[in-house]
């Protein structure tokens, strides 16, 4: 356990922290999970899933929560998904 004023402060933030990056890690698994689901089962809403799904992605990056490049990679793979159930 922290034993100075800085290092207890320092770990009160931490946690802070670490339960709004669970949230936002929570809420972005939850709309990929369901962008991929319309995908699978060949939704018409599917398009609006995979939206929401990397509007939700960038606001992670951008709040640092994951980074850039893991959001963007998720997006692209998304989209290749998406666009593949598309043409089938």
């Amino acid at each position: 356990m922290a034993n100075h004023p800085s290092a207890e402060k320092r770990h009160r933030q931490s946690v802070k922290r670490a339960e709004r990056n669970r949230v936002v890690r929570s809420k972005v698994r939850t709309v990929v999970k369901r962008a991929r689901t319309a995908i699978e089962s060949g939704d018409a809403g599917a398009a609006t899933a995979v939206a929401a799904a990397s509007r939700d992605l960038d606001k992670a990056a951008t709040k640092g929560v994951i980074h850039r490049n893991n959001a963007s990679r998720r997006k692209a793979r998304l989209a290749r998904q998406a666009a593949k159930a598309a043409r089938a």
